[in-house]
């Protein structure tokens, strides 16, 4: 009975086991069938679709399918379907195709959203050449077929990127990817491993040369942060076009697309541009026919074949050569004459009394011949690179007559200043200019935003070693006095003279540079080029020749950052007329300087009335011609330096101090010249806020320089003090005059030359900086001995009748 009842159980699970399994199979083939029916019905529904989608697929080559690199890629997968004739007339097989009626929704988006296909849909017979017409519809036929040389010209060509509201108006494209079209890149890739890209786009070429260019736009959107600063209105659109057009005829296919509204993002933006012009990016054949570029070519020669004559003579020495070793190794050396005290704090820069490398004018080795102006070879020695590298790189132990703090100063601040510049010559190329201005408000980049004020630490440094040097002199002064006015106005000729020997030779080659680059970028950079030197220069050389040019506005200033040179340079002539005069009539002078000290107070406060002053960036930049650069409103810094140096020489034993009382004095100057530098973190003031601020500032920022320097030449000093007094300064001072100097056009020529917009990132910029820092000073020794060291000796030579020995 069990056996039975067990039988039936297992027949029973055996026919449900069959019933589930036909079951199973039914299911399967209701499923395929299925399947079958709506695939065919959804293929024959799309067949007879009328959308713009479904009929774009019918001219559609490319295939969204994994490709096994193992297998053989068919010629339709990497290649154009369609073979173009450079020759065929414009009835051709393109123009036979209504792209519109084909495909009108796709045409219309990229018509109104991609630039390049909107002007490729405005070209014809009418308005540009046959080849340009039909290698445009080309351009167009291609793209709606996705042929792989159509999709690198679309992908090229610019598009509105984001943040236009906040100052992206670079819309490039990739100059590198229109290159790549006609010229494919050198890739190589492995073909075992399987990839989704088409290869054609990689091998590939265009049927036609293109190259890329840029259409420069005045837009007019309100919809754009508008700061006010150099040319910010530009857009800069980069187009992947045949070589066939001519820059004029993409210009006026530019004009009428933006004129009839045809770009989507006019609608949104109200963007509402202007053609400006197009770039092409070809140097000019004018460029090698400027007048500069043949002086300077000339100049360059004449210092090549004067440094290979010196290094001649040094590689032939002679018996004369070899007794001049020996006086100078003998330590016979005399500097004084104008009582100059014998430190490397003298060898000023552009913001100092006495540029260095070259030391006083009366600087003269033992032993000078009556003849030596006429003797060639002293001439040519001063070009001796091995030699002034020497002494360039030569580090001295500081004596009691020094100030090496001075040494200390200069060099931070001329390095810090180049903080200020990075972001200030790569404006031009920044797409996010709001975001850039507003990190100049954080406190924590005050030290950046506020580095302009450094300028006065070398207007203090200057007016205090010009005075001091000058008064400490007896001998001069006993001499002034009993010279006649015009034996007098001879001696001042003279020392202006060599002052401006010493100065122009590298500053004069560095406007011939700047003038003859800027001529180059304006051809070959893909950036609109606000500050055009090459035209200023041009036209305004003869005022930085004079050191006048801070008398005109700042935006015709040719190398604008030379503007506190000039001052310097104006400063210079007017505390030498002070110091003849005080040599003879000490009240008058007096009571002149203390007239300066208040009419300058007196006229930054009318100037910044009359302006309507502000801290913010914009009314800096709106009033920099009459208070930034003004020599009227910048030399207070100059006149306390100049009262500290009277001061020290004239009551030197009355500056007797408690250990307390000089510690105090050293922490307050520390403290005092911080607080200034972030004194403008809140730039929301009223004007008379603001300009008290800019006049207190500069005064406490000025006494705290003035401390620094007074206790060094004391022989006091703290920990801080200290560091600036290392030995190491006494090189980087050489270098400074260079370095402010090259600096700006360093930083912007190489930013010039990129492809790319800069994005302004504290940490990129900060790292930035530090590479910059590092080659502009390698150029500044380059430039120095090349071209400042040697004729800074000439100068010498020339005025004194030859020197046997050339003092760095």
């Amino acid at each position: 009975m069990r056996s039975r009842r067990s039988a039936r159980i297992t027949m029973h699970k055996g026919l449900l086991i069959l019933a589930c399994f036909i079951c199973l199979q039914f299911m399967v083939n209701t499923q395929h069938n299925s399947s079958l029916y709506y695939g065919n019905h959804n293929h024959q529904h799309n067949r007879s679709s009328d959308t713009a989608t479904h009929l774009y697929n019918k001219y559609n080559t490319s295939d969204n399918k994994y490709y096994d690199a193992k297998h053989y890629m068919p010629p339709k997968l990497n290649t154009s379907r369609v073979d173009y004739d450079e020759d065929e007339d414009d009835e051709g097989d393109v123009e036979d195709l209504d792209l519109k009626e084909t495909n009108y929704e796709l045409y219309e988006y990229l018509r109104r959203s991609s630039i390049i296909f909107g002007l490729a849909s405005m070209a014809n017979g009418s308005n540009v050449n046959a080849a340009c017409s039909r290698q445009m519809k080309q351009i167009q036929y291609g793209i709606l077929r996705k042929e792989p040389w159509a999709m690198k010209v679309l992908d090229a060509s610019a598009t509105k990127p984001s943040g236009f509201v906040f100052g992206q108006n670079f819309w490039l494209g990739s100059r590198e990817a229109c290159g790549a079209v006609k010229r494919p890149i050198a890739l190589t890739l492995n073909r075992n491993y399987e990839r989704i890209m088409h290869y054609a786009i990689i091998t590939e070429p265009s049927p036609f040369d293109v190259s890329y260019r840029v259409v420069y736009l005045r837009h007019n959107s309100p919809w754009q942060i508008e700061i006010k600063m150099m040319s910010e209105e530009i857009i800069h659109i980069g187009l992947c076009l045949p070589t066939t057009c001519t820059s004029d005829e993409i210009k006026e296919l530019s004009k009428a697309y933006f004129e009839e509204g045809i770009f989507v993002e006019n609608d949104i933006f109200d963007i509402r541009a202007q053609v400006v012009y197009v770039k092409d990016f070809k140097l000019r054949e004018s460029f090698y026919k400027r007048l500069n570029f043949k002086m300077m070519s000339a100049f360059l020669t004449f210092t090549s074949l004067m440094l290979l004559a010196a290094a001649f003579l040094r590689m032939k020495p002679t018996a004369e050569r070899k007794e001049q070793k020996n006086v100078v190794a003998n330590g016979v050396v005399n500097i004084t004459a104008n009582g100059v005290v014998n430190i490397t704090a003298q060898q000023l820069n552009a913001s100092s009394d006495d540029v260095k490398p070259c030391h006083s004018i009366d600087a003269l080795a033992a032993g000078v011949g009556p003849n030596a102006l006429r003797n060639l070879r002293d001439f040519v020695k001063c070009f001796d690179f091995l030699e002034n590298y020497d002494k360039m790189f030569t580090l001295k132990e500081n004596v009691s007559r020094e100030i090496p703090v001075i040494n200390g100063l200069r060099s931070v601040c001329s390095i810090w200043i180049v903080l200020f510049h990075m972001a200030w010559y790569t404006y031009f190329t920044v797409h996010n200019k709001a975001f850039l201005i507003s990190y100049g408000e954080h406190i924590f980049f005050q030290y950046v935003s506020s580095a302009p004020l450094l300028v006065d630490v070398f207007f203090t440094i200057s007016g205090f070693l010009q005075t001091y040097n000058f008064l400490r002199n007896a001998k001069q002064l006993e001499i002034i006095r009993t010279n006649s006015l015009w034996q007098n106005v001879k001696q001042f000729f003279k020392l202006l003279f060599h002052r401006y020997l010493r100065l122009a030779p590298l500053y004069l080659l560095i406007v011939g540079t700047v003038d003859l680059f800027y001529a180059y970028i304006r051809d070959i950079s893909v950036y609109h080029i606000s500050d055009r030197f090459d035209e200023k220069c041009s036209k305004y050389w003869w005022r930085n020749l004079l050191f006048i040019q801070n008398y005109w506005d700042h935006n015709e200033m040719c190398l604008n950052w030379t503007w506190s040179l000039a001052c310097e340079m104006q400063y210079y002539v007017l505390a030498t007329i002070l110091l003849f005069t005080y040599a003879k009539n000490p009240r008058l002078v007096k009571g002149f300087t203390v007239t300066i000290f208040a009419g300058t107070i007196i006229w930054t406060y009318s100037i910044g009335f009359g302006t309507k002053f502000q801290l913010s960036f914009d009314s800096a930049f709106a009033t920099g011609t009459d208070i930034y650069i003004s020599p009227f409103v910048r030399v207070l810094p100059y006149v306390m330096g100049a009262i500290t140096a009277w001061n020290l020489l004239e009551r030197q034993s009355q500056f007797d101090l408690s250990e307390m009382k000089e510690k105090c004095f050293w922490n307050l100057a520390i403290l005092t010249f911080f607080c200034c530098i972030y004194s403008t973190f809140k730039r929301d003031l009223s004007v008379l806020a603001s300009v008290t601020l800019i006049v207190a500032g500069r005064f406490l920022f000025g006494l705290s320089i003035c401390w620094t320097i007074l206790g060094s030449a004391t022989g006091r000093g703290t920990w801080w003090s200290r560091i600036l007094e290392g030995k190491v300064f006494q090189h980087i001072n050489r270098v400074t005059y260079a370095i402010y100097l090259l600096n700006p056009f360093v930083i912007a020529f190489v930013f010039s030359l990129t492809n790319a917009s800069t994005h302004a990132d504290p940490l990129v910029l900060s790292v930035l900086t530090s590479g910059f820092i590092v080659i502009v000073y390698l150029l500044a020794v380059l430039f120095s001995l090349a071209f400042e060291v040697p004729y800074c000796n000439w100068s010498n030579l020339i005025l004194k009748g030859g020197s046997k020995k050339k003092l760095l």
